[in-house]
């Protein structure tokens, strides 16, 4: 059944991929019309997740933020659409880098980084920082594998042009263990705004004004190997364009408070959510377990 969804769908893809960005931007518009009047696709999640954020917003300023994220999210859809034949020159002139330079301070050291982002702006694109010739790291993505093997099989042979490599959550482990013993000076970038499963929760914090489970991996990890840990503040320009910059958490992870270095996080992504709240992922659960700590 896999293969024969795959075999049906990913043509349909391929052939959206090759269209130029302005003509999946006008699909966009018109999809956006049908998800959000006439499907109303997750359109309860939307509205339930931006009142427990911003409670001191009006109906209308709360409505407002919803349809621009929701437009915005189709965008998204569209982009990482176009991921699959998108050339390195015009993802490099969509995603733009600004001071990669800093790293080679960190390369030239002899030290492996981690980096944390959120699901904001265009995530899907930051695999593409291994394209810069500013980048001696090798850069690993982790991802959470897709059920149907083909598909996944697919994204990752793609993904792989831009020589960035994606690698499992469930493997990152094994392979950072891997690379730190053969001295490969790496980068990972892990994602670490969603909720975590509750069985696999170790801290509670609040984030937009709610307290909810916190994935605290990155830090885990940083401490364990002593890499500095970074953060990617990415920003919208326009449509379709995109400006990235590495902002520094922790230079020596060890010395800080359990903790310490996930809650500067959430600090920073925070701020930046509130600012421009309408290019954040909010069609994910994230307050899902906001009740459910054990006291």
């Amino acid at each position: 059944m896999q293969l024969l969804v795959f075999i049906l769908v990913y043509p349909l893809i391929w052939l959206l991929s090759i269209l130029p960005m302005k003509i999946l931007y006008l699909l966009s518009d018109l999809i956006y019309i049908i998800l959000y009047y006439i499907v109303g696709y997750r359109k309860k999640v939307v509205r339930n997740n931006l009142k427990l954020a911003f409670p001191e917003k009006s109906d209308q300023e709360r409505l407002n933020i919803e349809k621009k994220s929701f437009q915005h999210f189709v965008d998204i859809f569209m982009e990482i659409i176009k991921t699959f034949t998108i050339s390195e020159k015009e993802i490099s002139k969509r995603f733009v880098f600004k001071n990669l330079e800093s790293l080679n301070e960190y390369y030239n050291n002899n030290k492996s980084l981690i980096i944390m982002a959120m699901h904001y702006s265009n995530w899907e694109w930051v695999i593409s920082i291994s394209l810069s010739n500013l980048v001696s790291h090798q850069g690993y993505v982790a991802y959470k594998k897709i059920t149907n093997k083909y598909f996944n099989k697919k994204i990752k042979a793609s993904r792989s042009k831009f020589k960035g490599i994606m690698i499992p959550t469930s493997e990152l482990l094994d392979l950072i263990q891997e690379n730190d013993i053969n001295s490969k000076l790496s980068i990972y970038g892990l994602l670490s705004d969603q909720s975590p499963k509750l069985g696999k929760t170790h801290y509670w914090s609040d984030f937009m004004g709610v307290k909810v489970p916190i994935h605290t991996g990155a830090e885990m990890l940083a401490k364990k190997y002593n890499y500095p840990v970074l953060y990617l503040h990415t920003k919208r320009i326009k449509r379709g364009y995109y400006e990235a910059t590495v902002e520094v958490l922790a230079e020596y992870p060890r010395e800080f408070k359990d903790y310490e270095i996930t809650d500067i996080f959430l600090q920073k992504i925070e701020k930046q959510i509130r600012k421009t709240p309408e290019y954040y992922f909010w069609t994910h659960k994230r307050f899902k377990h906001k009740d459910k700590r054990k006291s």
